[in-house]
C-alpha cells in the first residue's frame, strides 16, 4: 500500500484543514489521478510553449503559402491579368508578414518562459498540496503565508515568474488573499 504523504512532506500538516494527507506539488502533479482530474494542469509550473519543431513547421507552411501568392502574382504578370497580379501580391505580402509575426511571437514566448523558469521552479517545488481539502501552501510559510486554491497558486507562481499575461481569464480574475493577515480593526499587519 502506498503512502499518501510524500517523502519530503513527512510531518507536514495542512494549515487549511489540519490533515496530514500532504504531498509536494511536483509529486501531486506526477500522480495519474491528478492528471485525470486535471489538477496537474491547475498546478502547472509554467505555460506550455510551442516547440522549436513546431516553429520550424510554421515557418515552412508560411513560406509555402507565401510562394502560392507569389505564383498567382507571377501568373498575373505573365498573362496580363491585373486581378491575379494585385491579388497574388497582396496575398504574398500578408502571408509573409503573418508568418514573421507568428515565428517571432513563438520565439518570444519561449524566451519569456525560459527567463522565469528558475523562479517558477523554486516556488513550485517548495509548495505542498493537501489531498484532503485541495489547499496548496508553502510549509515554511514563506513566500506565501496562507493556503491557496490551485488557481490562486497558479496565479501567484506565474505572476512571480513573469507569465501573468499567459494566464487563462478564469485564473487571471481569481483574487489572491492578502499576504499579511489583518489585525483587529482591519488594518493590514505591515512592519
Amino acid at each position: 500500500m502506498e503512502s499518501e504523504v510524500a517523502p519530503g512532506a513527512w510531518g507536514t500538516t495542512c494549515p487549511g484543514c489540519g490533515g496530514s494527507a500532504v504531498r509536494t506539488v511536483p509529486d501531486t502533479c506526477a500522480d495519474q489521478e491528478s492528471v485525470r482530474s486535471r489538477l496537474s494542469d491547475r498546478l502547472a509550473r509554467q505555460p506550455g510553449v510551442t516547440s522549436r519543431f513546431d516553429t520550424f513547421t510554421h515557418t515552412v507552411e508560411g513560406l509555402l503559402l507565401t510562394a502560392v501568392g507569389g505564383a498567382l502574382a507571377y501568373e498575373g504578370i505573365q498573362k496580363d491579368k491585373q486581378l491575379y497580379t494585385i491579388g497574388g501580391s497582396v496575398l504574398a505580402v500578408l502571408l509573409f508578414l503573418g508568418t514573421i509575426y507568428v515565428i517571432f511571437d513563438e520565439i518570444r514566448e519561449r524566451r519569456v518562459v525560459a527567463a522565469g523558469e528558475s523562479r517558477a521552479d523554486a516556488l513550485w517545488r517548495s509548495a505542498s498540496c493537501c489531498s484532503g481539502c485541495g489547499a496548496v501552501f508553502f510549509p515554511a510559510g514563506s513566500p506565501w503565508p496562507h493556503p491557496l486554491t490551485p488557481e490562486q497558486f497558479q496565479k501567484y507562481v506565474w505572476t512571480e515568474a513573469g507569465y501573468g499575461k499567459r494566464l487563462d481569464k478564469r485564473v487571471r480574475d481569481v483574487a489572491l488573499p492578502p499576504a499579511h493577515p489583518s489585525r483587529p480593526g482591519g488594518v493590514s499587519d505591515h512592519a
